[in-house]
């Protein structure tokens, strides 16, 4: 018997957490730990604009329940999402988007700013400096 590699999406949960993470696949035939593909997709709703901060996700339990997935798969999917500060955890109101989002993002937002002005102070025209970020990023 082949193992069942249709993605597995999460239905509509009840309550203040209906569709937030509707549209969540994970793909039991990929090499990306299915915590990982998760986490990935979570982050990404997260930078596009799709989960608002303040939003209310699952409980690790519904979630799991919901795509298949052990309890603990789904808890170090958000474990890891509090420590890069993109969620938060209060014991009452359960898991949160943060204020702070993805910090690394961040910080590589707030290092472009300061290239665009060293940039513009030195002289230097748009042309040259992406080409000198494209060599840098090699």
């Amino acid at each position: 018997m082949t193992p069942d590699t249709t993605p597995v999406t999460a239905p509509t949960p009840a309550g203040n957490d209906a569709g937030v993470l509707a549209g969540v696949r994970i793909d039991a035939s990929s090499s990306v730990p299915p915590y990982e593909q998760l986490r990935l997709q979570i982050l990404d709703a997260v930078n596009e604009g799709r989960l608002a901060i303040g939003t209310r996700l699952p409980p690790v339990r519904a979630l799991a329940g919901h795509l298949g997935l052990a309890v603990n798969t789904v808890a170090k999917a958000y474990r890891e999402l509090e420590q890069a500060q993109v969620v938060t955890t209060r014991s009452r109101a359960g898991t949160v988007v943060a204020a702070g989002g993805d910090t690394g993002r961040g910080r590589v937002a707030e290092a472009a700013a300061a290239y665009a002005a060293a940039v513009r102070a030195n002289g230097v025209s748009d042309d040259d400096a992406v080409s000198l970020l494209r060599a840098a990023l090699g």
